[in-house]
């Protein structure tokens, strides 16, 4: 960084605690945190999210679609008819409408990456937040930051 090569950099799977260990070291390039993120892994809105938005750094959520594991979920499945789309565009939807979030989903494809690429011009009404925050509540407290 002396040398003026490395402008900002990002760092993975830091919890609020280890963030604020970093910023109080000096360190304050940090552009990112890569953590797990979806509608199954909530904890994180707790204080971290919170956190890295009031310093306007993002997260870069990692497995926003748990590895595949939500596409069979039957009310995911509900919401996405509902809209047109796959449960896939739905849940990475859900993640970017968090604002301050940037989602890397896995795509194999031309046609994977497409339709990555819809969910981000989906728009999830209010109708269809409720319906994601039933079927996926957050936890009823704040846990330790999960990891795959």
């Amino acid at each position: 960084m002396a040398a003026g090569k490395i402008l900002r950099w990002g760092v993975s799977n830091l919890d609020t605690t280890d963030l604020q260990e970093l910023v109080a070291a000096g360190e304050t390039a940090c552009a990112a945190d890569q953590v797990l993120y979806n509608l199954t892994r909530r904890s994180l809105e707790y204080n971290l999210l919170p956190w890295l938005a009031d310093r306007g750094m993002p997260i870069m959520a990692y497995s926003p679609i748990e590895q595949g594991r939500l596409l069979n979920n039957s009310k995911l499945r509900k919401v996405a008819a509902s809209l047109g789309a796959t449960p896939a565009q739905v849940a990475l939807a859900w993640v970017l409408h968090q604002g301050q979030v940037i989602a890397i989903p896995k795509a194999g494809s031309v046609a994977h990456v497409q339709g990555n690429r819809a969910a981000a011009e989906l728009h999830l009404a209010a109708g269809d937040l409720a319906a994601l925050e039933a079927a996926f509540p957050r936890p009823g407290k704040r846990l330790p930051l999960e990891m795959l």
